[in-house]
């Protein structure tokens, strides 16, 4: 088994710390991880992506020009990266802001209206938690139980309050998914 993710988007998107969160996830079960963050030098609304990598065998490198799955947050991402994604691939994409939607027909198209689900909630917060159990729903690489215990790793000590509520929108993620192609 191997994962390769890019989740793009804008600073302030929880691109990062969504990658972060499925690279600890990975390390809980046992595999092999990556995490290469790549930023512009803007604190928040800047350009922002990461490349995770998942195996179950030894990463040989971390740098990737294809990848199996890429989960789409601006349109200039969806620029960039949608034709990246391996024939047969997925991408995931929250529609807020996309003015080009993809084009692709040998790549299987998701959509998740994370944005609007979290303005729904009152909480942009839970912004990437809800993209990320999207991505769970459509490509199970590591479980729940490993998912929840990366989420807590990667959140600072005095965050861990707000674990119940990202659990909630981890699993609100999975059911407001929808295959468009």
């Amino acid at each position: 088994m191997k994962e390769e993710l890019i989740i793009a988007g804008f600073g302030g998107q929880g691109v990062l710390s969504t990658g972060k969160i499925l690279a600890y996830s990975g390390v809980m079960q046992d595999y092999e991880v990556s995490w290469l963050p790549s930023y512009g030098p803007e604190m928040r609304g800047g350009t922002a992506n990461v490349t995770v990598i998942i195996s179950d065998k030894p990463i040989s490198s971390p740098t990737l020009q294809t990848f199996d799955t890429a989960i789409i947050l601006n349109q200039q991402s969806m620029d960039k990266f949608e034709s990246q994604v391996k024939p047969g691939g997925v991408l995931i994409y929250d529609t807020n802001g996309i003015t080009r939607h993809p084009q692709r027909k040998d790549i299987k198209i998701y959509v998740i209206d994370a944005t609007e689900e979290a303005a729904k909630r009152g909480n942009s917060r839970i912004f990437n938690t809800l993209i990320l159990g999207g991505y769970l729903k459509v490509r199970p690489i590591v479980t729940l139980e490993n998912v929840y215990k990366g989420l807590k790793k990667s959140l600072p000590e005095r965050a861990w309050k707000s674990l119940p509520m990202n659990e909630e929108a981890i699993r609100i993620g999975m059911d407001i998914i929808k295959e468009i192609q």
